[in-house]
C-alpha cells in the first residue's frame, strides 16, 4: 500500500487543531512563563497545547515522519520527512492582545521545505505555498497570491520584527538597508513575510532566526514568485540571518548591503 502524503488538506487539519487550542486564549489571562535564561521569552499554555495537538495528529497520520517544535523538541530529527512547527510565532503580541501572530506548519522533504503555512485564526487567514504557488484564504475569499516588482530598493517597504533583534556587529548592515528604502515598519513577525508574498511587501530582513521560525514561510515566498535566503545567499531552512525579498533584483541589492 502507498503511505499517504501530505498535502495542503492535512495542513488545514493542523491549523484547525491549533486554532481549537489557541483562540479560547487570546485576549484572556492564561498563565505566561519565560523560557529566557537572561531575558524575557514568553510561553504560554496555548503554546505548549496547540504543538501537542499537532503532533498528535501528525504521529497518527505519519509515523515515520521527524517532528522539530519550538515547544516540545525534536524527535526523528533524521527521517526524510520532518515536520517544523511554531504554534504561535509572534508570542509578545499573542499575550499583549496584537493578532500579529500565528501559527507555522513547515515540511522538510530531504531537509528541503517543500510545504508551508502560515494560520492566524484570530482573523481567519491562512497562507500556503508548495514553493510553485501560493494561495491565501481569509473573510474575504480565496486567491492565488503574487510579489510584486520593486527593482528600486529606493521604493521598498522594509519589515523587521524589531531594531533590537539584531547583534552589535549586525546592527549597521540593517541599518545601511534602513537608510536605503522608502519606508521601515516593525512588529510584524511571520506576518511581514506573508504580507511580502500578497505584494505588499518588497522587504524584511531579520537575524536570530530557527528553523521553526522560517521553514514554513519559505515555500510560501517561492510559491509567490519571491526569494528567501540568509544575508550570504545560503538556504534559509536552518534560520540565522534571512532576507526576503519580493523582487529577486531588489534581494541581490540588499544582500550587498547587509555584508558584514
Amino acid at each position: 500500500m502507498t503511505a499517504p502524503a501530505a498535502d495542503e488538506a492535512f495542513l488545514h487539519r493542523l491549523a484547525d487543531l491549533a486554532a481549537d487550542a489557541v483562540l479560547p486564549q487570546f485576549r484572556g489571562a492564561g498563565r505566561v512563563d519565560s523560557k529566557g535564561a537572561s531575558g524575557f521569552d514568553p510561553v504560554t499554555e496555548a503554546d505548549r497545547a496547540a504543538e501537542a495537538a499537532m503532533r498528535r495528529l501528525i504521529a497518527e497520520r505519519f509515523p515515520d515522519h521527524g517532528i522539530v517544535g519550538e515547544e516540545l523538541g525534536a524527535e526523528r530529527e533524521g527521517a526524510d520527512h520532518v515536520w517544523v512547527l511554531d504554534p504561535i510565532d509572534g508570542t509578545r503580541s499573542f499575550i499583549s492582545g496584537v493578532p500579529l501572530w500565528g501559527t507555522l506548519i513547515g515540511l522538510l522533504h530531504e531537509g528541503k521545505p517543500v510545504l508551508g503555512m502560515m494560520a492566524q485564526p484570530f482573523t481567519g487567514e491562512r497562507f500556503f505555498g508548495d514553493g510553485r504557488a501560493a494561495r491565501y484564504t481569509g473573510p474575504d475569499g480565496t486567491r492565488l497570491m503574487r510579489t510584486r516588482p520593486c527593482p528600486d530598493i529606493g521604493q521598498a517597504a522594509l519589515f523587521t520584527t524589531s531594531p533590537y533583534m539584531f547583534a552589535t556587529d549586525e546592527r549597521p548592515a540593517y541599518q545601511r538597508v534602513e537608510a536605503a528604502v522608502r519606508m521601515a515598519r516593525y512588529g510584524c513577525d511571520a506576518y511581514a513575510y506573508c504580507m511580502l508574498a500578497m505584494g505588499l511587501v518588497d522587504l524584511v530582513v531579520e537575524a536570530g532566526l530557527h528553523p521553526y521560525d522560517v521553514v514554513a514561510l519559505i515555500p510560501i515566498i517561492e510559491g509567490a514568485g519571491g526569494r528567501i535566503s540568509t544575508w550570504t545567499g545560503d538556504p534559509a531552512a536552518g534560520g540565522g540571518r534571512i532576507l526576503a525579498a519580493g523582487d529577486p533584483a531588489l534581494h541581490e541589492k540588499a544582500m550587498g548591503l547587509l555584508r558584514l
